[in-house]
């Protein structure tokens, strides 16, 4: 009986072992939670925890480069690509960049009319000489003049189911300050050469490439090259001076013969080659900061100064632009930005790449996403660890800011009633200009409440006693051009091309300029836009930028002579591609 009982309470007594497991186990469970979480938080932002549970990351995988590509050759093709190598083309070459800086082509920002303005005319001038300079160019190809002093230049191809390629220049530069002119070490439109350099404005920007490219097309033409794809030469007057009467006419004529996505490519001046972590890199514009000028205006009541306001508008201005400057944008480095993968090919290739990016740049790949699109990240690692390597570093990952007009008053012992600066913007890819609108509009807040003033926020309005913000132009940045290598794409012939010129050595990478160039007026002709300058003289380290826009503005001839043989590849190498 008392076994029975034993017997029957057996099954009472293991329940309720299982319910005290139960409850033990759950209270295990309660208290491991904050201590998963702890773990998973550190191993997510400490790099080091999570190396010991993540795979390692095939750089190289991530930033493939193509073989060198060299088109098919003709004896007579082989022969004009020699000939580019010879004394007798390379002096030659020299008389031909050296006569075009010698004629001066200025643009101005207060340029007037064409036709009603005389400082246009100077490019009837340069017209004339390129006519005489390269006669077969302008025997075999269709030449036109597009408002005036725009050229674009026709090659027509065998096959109109093909995307014509486009090569882009521009003819102005921008002026010489006469004060400069003493600090030169040779006068700026002489067009000197030195043994090594040709001197002049607009020796490196950019006629040395509008030179190059009417080179290439000459010497194609006189090995008897018939292309199959359509060739355009397309070069604008006013590049310098924002565009809309040279690039601006230029594309909306070839717009209308080829429509949206027509060419090919587009190939403009722009980025080159740098030295960065041990290895060099091409880096040809893929993307375009945007832009914008915002003007701020303060208007106050006026008077005599010997009873003054204790804030007068020009005070006011200063307050603001002190505030300003004292909150950057953030430093920020969106997946869709060229540095990004500049980063990755970094890794992949160079030796001295640094450690520390290494580490943040695997954790952000580890992460599978843009750590500052998400609304808890505050700050981007990466992207601040990056900058530190400087300014030009630091401004391919922000929105710059730069006050570079003032103006206020009329007399002494008058008090002003206006002041105005103009703020130039050059907005982060990856960002809008809404960005800047925003940013200014809650900082000039802050000092219109407190000066008792009336904020007027981009609304068109001006009145007294107020702070107004205006805005003229507003540029996004430009879309980015697509930069995989597979299957055949524009990007991988640049690439390819590049090594068939300068050896295995080079790696090709997208870049991202951060000012302007005529291909803003291009989007919508072609998704494969790259600012290049293909010229590059090993010999010349950080001179190979050229000194543009300053004193002592030149060009190697090597670097010169390399552009001719790098786009006497490319054109032959896009016209064998099907695209």
């Amino acid at each position: 009986m008392e076994k029975s009982h034993l017997e029957s309470a057996l099954p009472i007594a293991n329940e309720r072992n299982k319910a005290s497991s139960r409850h033990v186990r759950q209270k295990l469970a309660w208290a491991l939670i904050p201590l998963t979480l702890t773990y998973l938080t550190f191993s997510k932002h400490s790099p080091h925890m999570s190396a010991f549970h993540r795979p390692a990351i095939n750089y190289t995988a991530q930033c493939i480069q193509p073989s060198a590509l060299f088109p098919k050759d003709t004896p007579e093709l082989s022969k004009a690509f020699d000939f580019i190598s010879t004394p007798t083309f390379v002096n030659a070459s020299i008389e031909r960049l050296s006569g075009a800086v010698k004629i001066k082509t200025e643009t101005f920002d207060d340029l007037g009319e064409i036709g009603v303005d005389q400082r246009w005319d100077v490019f009837y001038a340069f017209h004339e000489y390129l006519e005489k300079t390269f006669p077969l160019v302008h025997e075999k190809l269709k030449v036109e003049k597009v408002n005036t002093h725009g050229l674009l230049y026709t090659w027509q191809g065998s096959d109109a189911t093909l995307k014509p390629t486009t090569l882009m220049a521009h003819q102005d530069t921008v002026p010489v300050p006469a004060e400069t002119i003493p600090a030169w070490d040779y006068p700026p439109w002489s067009g000197f050469y030195d043994g090594k350099y040709i001197w002049g404005r607009g020796s490196s920007d950019c006629k040395n490439q509008l030179i190059a490219t009417l080179e290439t097309v000459s010497l194609l033409l006189s090995a008897n090259f018939s292309p199959r794809r359509t060739i355009l030469l397309a070069y604008g007057f006013d590049e310098e001076t924002f565009g809309y009467h040279g690039a601006g006419n230029l594309s909306a004529l070839i717009h209308s013969r080829y429509g949206d996505d027509g060419l090919a490519v587009i190939v403009d001046e722009g980025a080159s080659f740098e030295e960065a972590w041990g290895t060099v890199f091409a880096k040809p514009g893929a993307a375009e900061k945007g832009s914008t000028n915002v003007e701020i205006t303060i208007r106050s009541p006026g008077g005599h100064s010997s009873i003054p306001r204790d804030h007068t508008s020009i005070g006011i201005l200063s307050e603001l632009i002190y505030l300003i400057e004292s909150t950057q944008y953030p430093t920020r480095l969106y997946d869709e930005n060229p540095y990004f993968t500049q980063l990755q090919c970094g890794a992949a290739y160079s030796p001295e790449f640094d450690p520390k990016l290494k580490t943040l740049l695997d954790r952000r790949l580890h992460s599978g996403s843009d750590e500052t699109s998400t609304c808890m990240a505050k700050h981007d690692p990466l992207a601040l660890e990056a900058a530190k390597k400087g300014p030009e570093i630091k401004y391919l990952l922000q929105t710059s800011q730069a006050v570079d007009i003032i103006s206020g008053g009329a007399k002494v012992n008058a008090l002003p009633e206006r002041a105005q600066a103009i703020v130039n913007h050059r907005i982060n890819v990856g960002e809008t200009a809404q960005v800047v609108f925003d940013h200014l509009t809650r900082v000039a807040a802050h000092v219109a409440t407190k000066h008792n003033l009336t904020l007027h926020a981009f609304d068109g309005i001006e009145e007294p006693s107020s702070l107004i913000l205006t805005h003229n132009e507003v540029l996004d940045p430009a879309p980015v051009t697509p930069s995989s290598p597979h299957p055949q794409t524009p990007f991988s012939i640049l690439a390819g091309t590049n090594r068939a010129i300068y050896g295995s050595e080079i790696i090709t990478t997208p870049g991202i300029m951060t000012g302007n160039t005529d291909t803003r007026f291009f989007w919508d002709l072609t998704k494969h836009i790259f600012r290049f300058a293909p010229g590059y003289d090993d010999s010349e380290g950080k001179e190979g930028m050229g000194n543009i826009h300053t004193v002592n503005e030149r060009v190697s001839v090597v670097n010169h002579v390399n552009a001719v043989k790098w786009f006497m590849l490319f054109l032959r190498n896009l016209d064998e591609a099907d695209l």
